[in-house]
């Protein structure tokens, strides 16, 4: 797992230095508790520890929790122990990567419950927040859910405005196999443009905004289309899906339902950090 860099969030937060904090004597240290206030997916360890690891690596952390787990409110995360300056001075950055990256996860952890058994993989977006790409990612993965792409320079994936520019839908897909090997999915708005998807054969074809009905008969109009290199072409359900009909759209038989919400419309987990002091010059 790549971790993401640290440094920047210390950076915007720290500055040139924690003002608040240097009022505290250097020797002082401290114990802390973390603690979830709502039921989650416990998710963005290494991100927390990464914060005390740059602070001062001589904190402590000691988890009572695994990454992945389902956790009831008021569950013990945590504990540290260094400091108190350290933890000071982290407790903001270190949350925050936490209660976003664990209400990612648990997000994504609904949408997953939500499909369960039809066979259908549900992915996430590029819709993440600036500089979380990675980290946010991973939080999918971690509560459940599958990811797609992860930018520009790892798949191709083409849409209204590619075909009016390259010219024609056949002339997109075929300029794309030219210049990668990339994996090449298609967005479709109706069903005529999806038979023209299917007649150039992409290894994907995106379904943007059908209705269920619609859904069913390109599931079946799919499954009559001719195979690129003996392997059917995935058809993806995208656009104005929720949890209340997500599992209507998978049980169209469709492949995948992406959903940029999870990534997109996160609302923090409610976590509490409470400091204790242990030692005074």
């Amino acid at each position: 797992m790549d971790i993401v860099n640290i440094k920047p969030f210390l950076a915007e937060d720290v500055g040139s230095g924690d003002l608040t904090a240097a009022i505290i004597p250097a020797e002082l240290t401290a114990s802390a508790q973390v603690i979830t206030r709502e039921a989650m997916v416990m998710c963005g360890q290494a991100w927390f520890n990464a914060v005390f690891d740059e602070l001062d690596p001589q904190v402590s952390v000691t988890w009572w929790v695994a990454e992945g787990d389902w956790l009831a409110a008021d569950t013990l995360l945590c504990t540290l122990q260094g400091s108190a300056r350290a933890l000071l001075t982290g407790e903001r950055t270190a949350l925050n990567c936490l209660q976003t990256l664990s209400a990612t996860a648990t997000i994504a952890k609904r949408y997953a419950d939500a499909v369960a058994g039809t066979g259908c993989k549900i992915l996430d977006t590029r819709k993440t927040l600036p500089g979380l790409r990675v980290a946010q990612k991973y939080a999918v993965a971690c509560g459940g859910c599958h990811n797609h792409r992860i930018g520009l320079y790892d798949g191709v994936l083409i849409k209204e405005n590619h075909i009016i520019a390259a010219g024609s839908l056949a002339q997109a897909v075929q300029a794309a196999r030219q210049i990668t090997s990339q994996p090449i999915e298609v967005e479709v708005e109706t069903l005529d443009e999806l038979h023209q998807a299917l007649a150039v054969q992409p290894g994907r074809i995106m379904l943007d905004n059908f209705s269920l009905a619609d859904l069913q008969t390109a599931v079946a109009i799919n499954k009559q289309a001719p195979t690129r290199q003996g392997k059917a072409i995935e058809l993806e359900a995208s656009g104005n899906i929720t949890l209340d009909n997500i599992r209507a759209v998978a049980e169209t038989a469709v492949d995948y339902i992406s959903i940029g919400a999870l990534t997109k419309n996160v609302q923090a987990i409610d976590l509490s950090m409470r400091i204790q002091l242990e030692t005074r010059p």
